[in-house]
């Protein structure tokens, strides 16, 4: 099972944040399990492979997403700040 997860943020920066806070460096992830997370200008893209189980291949987009919208809500209340 494969899946590209692509989000669009207004800004390099913002996709910088993101990108940095799903991709934390030394993380081991289980055998058959593959995730690969880069970012192009104001894009993320996130490719998940998963040779194992449909159940682990779920709970990793969800945790991935979960992830994303916790960096996502700190940008967002820092910039409340600026």
């Amino acid at each position: 099972m494969e899946a590209e997860i692509k989000l669009s943020y207004q800004n390099k920066r913002e996709a910088e944040a993101v990108a940095k806070a799903v991709s934390p460096d030394n993380v081991k992830v289980p055998s058959g399990l593959f995730i690969k997370t880069t970012k192009k200008g104001s894009k993320v893209f996130t490719n998940v492979k998963c040779e194992t189980k449909l159940q682990t291949f779920i709970a990793t987009i969800d945790d991935l997403l979960c992830c994303v919208s916790i960096a996502e809500k700190a940008f967002l209340a820092a910039k409340k700040f600026e």
